[in-house]
């Protein structure tokens, strides 16, 4: 059994979300994923994105870290 948290927080400031991101990152070698390399693999990771759905505009993304073997 495994501890799991999802977070999908919008901020107004890049500096929030860069912020929660940091901090993530120094957990990063903390965190395991889930039965890696199988059909039911279930990767942890960081995404991170500049949303752009309130002004009708696509996602851009800027990081996505996995977390792997």
């Amino acid at each position: 059994m495994k501890y799991r948290v999802r977070l999908d927080l919008s901020f107004s400031k890049e500096s929030d979300a860069k912020s929660l991101v940091d901090f993530a990152k120094k957990l990063k070698d903390k965190a395991v994923s889930l039965n890696e390399g199988n059909a039911n693999e279930e990767i942890s990771n960081i995404d991170y994105h500049l949303c752009g759905h309130d002004e009708g505009k696509a996602c851009q993304w800027i990081e996505r870290l996995e977390v792997r073997k």
